[in-house]
């Protein structure tokens, strides 16, 4: 008798028994109580071996999969444990699940969209090695099965210990989570978090990786739903993937070269939401993950029962085919679950001592500001979150991440920094991430700050909060800190050397998701968050902002003349600095939060983008997109080059006569020279960039040329009537000096005759 005769004569014995086998009668419901639940969900499909056909029977064996036991009406043998999760397999799929602390395990089965489980399996003690449990259950149809954990345990929140055999576990790997595809929807308190199998077969065609340097790339943050959700976006499927895609010649016409999507991991944005004054806040933002392995699929124009993933997949290669890369926004800090007042999702549930940092009590150590502090460097976790990243570049092929609150990456056990974290530095050296970005969120909530200090082993880069708070002060009018604004325009030297890549390792911004848009920025000297709910509490104080003479909106049109340069200014500096340029969606054609620096909750009109503003701020969209393709005109900003053959220095920062670069806390006036060439045969590059913080008009001595250069000037920010570009630019001839208006900054380009 051959191996699939063997199979079927045990399956057809089987099915001629009236008795289930022992474990099915203590584990499970009653066969009558299982026609009950059948009867009560008559439009599903029931399971069984009578679904195991000659073919399927044949399917199995030839994989090398064939059951070997039966619990309750299901065939299952041992599982694959070495792979985590889910996954189908021929007649049926692999279930293999983790933990330290667990005394026994369960895989409940449901029917899609059934209230109560058709299978509830114990894990047979022979199913468990080490703290893995694996098992193939046969007989399903993977396309009708939701399912959850339950693992027993002991109970002592003194410890840190809370195993309930009574709590349905979402699986840390899940790469679907049931129920999350329309937005608003309390999933939460409607049966909880539930799971579904996944098939990864999407082609890829010949999609590759874009692999821009960071020296070339133009971050552009923003957020999935906020980006189109506003009826002006004029896109077929608002708030989604798909009308980000109709969205990408946009992109295109911007110049950027990356988008830094907020969250999109699932999060359940129902979580702490509330009713204020007749409107509904939101957990917007999305940080606070309930699945890491799992996109959100609210962000989906339409339902992929089992192939979720595919509509961020096709956004995702779409982007690569026209040159622009995906950075995801990863939230490996805390998670959903919050603090003892929160819910069990899963972790608590897996192993909550293990997964989170806590005191001796059993009390969460709260350093993300969030309830909880994901235990970033104990050996699984850190396992965790390297094949969690693993498995976004290998199965969605991005390009990079951006870690918020980076610093709780390198907290020990006990809550303190290290020296050395094993997750960052592991982070750096592995093979799968090899070419991948890296930026560090480089602070958290529970006071540290790493900005120029962070662990970076060559490889990060991180935001450069250091480079927004110096150029949003200086650029207002304060000269105290005119040195460290000169450092910050050259890449900060000061910060980027030892363990850093240099200029390469500062992510230059002026705005983000957290805080004033760069229109609010120049509207409001104080925030203005009270529709949030907190009587105004929330969201930063230290803003370095100025209403350029009324606080909010204006018809004055000084005032708004005013408000349009100080926002040339600032993206002329920032596009021309040394460093990685971040823009925040919206800021290139004035989009206003009214002066909410914190919209976490604000899922309405606060916080979507008004396209109406691209046309009504048409002059300055221009200018903006204008500047971006200045940048990526002249290398000689972004990188060290080979020395000029005119002689002028590589980098040179002064006050207002560059004869003397010396700068001091009354320089109101600054100075900044890039020059440099590609090779030795390729003509000189220079550019010269002249900021007049100061409300009056400046005398500025240019740097000295030979015979047969000449300065021309490109940029002046205060000449509106020419657009404040030239697009051909005006020549200086042999001019040593020049006059910069007040609140200004002109930008010249050396010119070889």
């Amino acid at each position: 008798m051959d191996r699939l005769d063997a199979v079927k004569k045990l399956i057809d014995e089987d099915k001629a028994k009236t008795k289930t086998a022992e474990i099915s009668e203590k584990k499970l419901p009653s066969v009558k109580s299982r026609q009950k639940i059948d009867k009560k969900n008559k439009n599903i499909t029931a399971y069984s071996t009578d679904r195991l056909t000659n073919k399927s029977i044949e399917s199995m064996i030839s994989s090398g999969y064939s059951p070997t036991m039966k619990i309750g009406d299901l065939w299952v043998r041992p599982g694959l444990y070495s792979i985590n999760g889910t996954m189908a397999v021929p007649g049926g799929a692999n279930f293999t699940v983790h933990s330290n602390g667990a005394t026994s395990a369960t895989l409940v089965l449901y029917h899609r969209k059934a209230e109560k489980p058709f299978a509830v399996i114990p894990f047979p003690d022979n199913y468990r090695i080490g703290y893995t449990y694996s098992i193939i259950v046969f007989g399903i149809d993977v396309e009708e099965v939701e399912y959850t954990y339950r693992l027993d345990g002991p109970y002592d929140p003194s410890k840190g210990l809370l195993f309930d055999k009574k709590n349905d576990l979402l699986d840390p790997y899940a790469m679907a989570v049931v129920g999350q595809s329309h937005w608003g929807e309390d999933n939460l308190n409607n049966g909880g978090y539930r799971a579904r199998i996944v098939y990864d077969d999407y082609d890829w065609k010949d999609s590759r990786f874009p692999r821009i340097p960071m020296q070339d790339s133009i971050i552009y943050e923003m957020h999935v739903r906020g980006f189109t959700m506003n009826r002006s976006s004029g896109v077929q499927y608002p708030g989604t993937f798909a009308g980000l895609i109709e969205k990408i010649p946009y992109l295109k016409e911007l110049g950027v070269t990356a988008v830094e999507l907020m969250p999109i991991m699932e999060f359940d944005e129902t979580i702490n939401s509330r009713d204020y004054n007749g409107r509904k806040l939101y957990e917007y933002w999305g940080y606070n993950t309930v699945s890491f392995f799992a996109p959100n699929t609210s962000y989906a124009a339409s339902h992929e029962f089992n192939y979720e993933g595919r509509e961020l997949k096709n956004m995702i290669r779409i982007l690569h085919e026209n040159n622009i890369e995906v950075i995801m926004d990863v939230v490996f800090n805390h998670t959903a679950e919050g603090n003892e007042n929160g819910p069990t999702i899963n972790f608590k549930g897996f192993g909550n001592n293990i997964s989170y940092l806590i005191d001796s009590h059993g009390k969460y150590y709260n350093f993300s500001g969030c309830g909880n502090t994901f235990n970033c460097n104990h050996p699984l976790i850190q396992r965790y979150i390297l094949e969690c990243l693993r498995y976004w570049v290998t199965a969605y092929r991005i390009d990079g991440f951006r870690f918020d609150l980076a610093s709780i990456l390198g907290r020990n056990r006990d809550g303190t920094p290290m020296d050395n974290p094993p997750l960052i530095e592991n982070l750096a050296d592995d093979p799968i991430l090899g070419k991948i970005k890296l930026i560090a969120e480089a602070w958290d909530a529970g006071g540290m700050y790493q900005v120029g200090h962070f662990p970076a082993y060559r490889r990060w880069a991180e935001w450069n909060g250091s480079y927004r708070d110096c150029l949003r002060s200086y650029l207002k009018g304060d000269f105290s800190n005119a040195k460290e604004t000169a450092d910050r325009i050259t890449g900060s030297p000061d910060l980027y050397h030892g363990v850093y890549e240099g200029y390469t390792s500062s992510v230059n911004f002026l705005t983000c998701h957290d805080g004033f848009t760069l229109n609010d920025l120049y509207s409001y000297n104080e925030k203005h968050n009270e529709v949030n709910g907190w009587d105004n509490t929330d969201g930063t104080n230290d803003n370095r902002s100025w209403n350029c003479g009324v606080e909010g909106q204006t018809e004055d049109p000084e005032i708004l003349a005013l408000r349009l340069k100080m926002m040339r200014n600032a993206i002329t500096v920032l596009m021309c600095s040394r460093g990685t340029p971040m823009i925040f969606s919206g800021d290139e054609f004035c989009n206003t939060q009214y002066g909410n620096n914190n919209t976490y909750c604000q899922d309405n009109e606060i916080s979507w983008l008004d396209w109406a503003d691209k046309e009504k701020n048409k002059s300055f969209f221009n200018f903006y997109r204008k500047m971006i393709r200045f940048r990526k005109r002249h290398p000689v900003i972004s990188r060290k080059m080979l020395p000029t053959a005119c002689g002028l220095p590589d980098v040179q920062t002064s006050g207002a006569d560059t004869r003397y670069p010396y700068i001091d806390s009354n320089t109101s006036t600054l100075c900044v020279l890039f020059s440099g060439r590609l090779h030795e045969d390729a003509p000189d590059d220079a550019v010269f960039m002249i900021i007049n913080a100061h409300w009056e008009t400046h005398e500025i001595i240019l740097p000295a040329l030979p015979d047969g250069y000449t300065w021309q000037l490109v940029v002046n920010t205060d000449d509106c009537e020419h657009s404040c570009y030239y697009d051909k630019p005006v020549q200086f001839d042999n001019r040593g000096k020049t006059y910069v208006n007040p609140r200004s900054v002109l930008v010249f380009t050396l010119l070889q005759n």
